[in-house]
């Protein structure tokens, strides 16, 4: 059973979609060891909490990104966290994160990487004038939403949309991708070439994943 830790810094949709795949049976062989943020009053602790999960805060505010991302390692260490996954954590991690989770942390982004790293990704590509927005999930390095590709999803820009209708319709296709993605990295049935994250497929093997 692979153990799950879930950063977060909002409300913490995603981390409530992964927890229902969970619960669903569509995401197996994996239970959610820990829930973190950065802030103490961040919506989703309080959602973990009345799930009965182990949900803690360990607040950044004044202090020094190495100093609290170690605190923040020391934390998962002590749950055995196998992956990280970041839901809406709003804060880039430091080399002192990334290299105590190689490869073992992801991200979900609501845009096609490389298109609009950064913060309102939505609104972005709505104002840019895209006609294909989307997510992707992809593992986590020390750049901005930079790590390789693990999949991705397409929506299309209607011509009716404004940015907050974009942004829901993605929103909703984050919620799937998520639970695909983790799905994917816990199976370890892939490698990483250069960037490229490629599939192998394991004959009798089942997938994480249920549909």
């Amino acid at each position: 059973m692979k153990r799950l830790g879930i950063l977060l810094s909002g409300r913490g949709t995603n981390f409530l979609a992964i927890a229902k795949a969970i619960g669903d049976g569509r995401l197996q062989n994996c239970e959610i060891a820990l829930v973190l943020s950065n802030l103490p009053d961040a919506g989703g602790l309080q959602a973990a909490r009345e799930l009965g999960l182990t949900a803690l805060a360990i607040p950044s505010a004044g202090r020094k990104r190495a100093e609290h991302d170690a605190e923040m390692v020391a934390a998962l260490c002590e749950h055995k966290v196998d992956l990280v996954c970041l839901a809406g954590y709003m804060r880039i991690i430091s080399g002192v994160f990334v290299n105590a989770f190689p490869n073992a942390i992801v991200n979900i982004h609501p845009a096609l990487l490389p298109a609009f790293p950064g913060l309102e990704a939505q609104t972005q590509a709505f104002e840019y004038g895209a006609k294909v927005a989307g997510c992707t999930v992809h593992f986590v390095d020390e750049a901005v939403d930079h790590g390789p590709i693990i999949l991705q999803r397409v929506v299309s820009v209607q011509d009716e949309d404004t940015a907050e209708s974009l942004a829901a319709r993605i929103l909703e296709q984050e919620h799937m991708a998520y639970a695909e993605g983790i799905a994917r990295v816990l199976s370890g049935e892939y490698e990483l070439v250069g960037r490229r994250y490629v599939r192998k497929f394991v004959v009798g093997r089942s997938s994480t994943l249920r549909s």
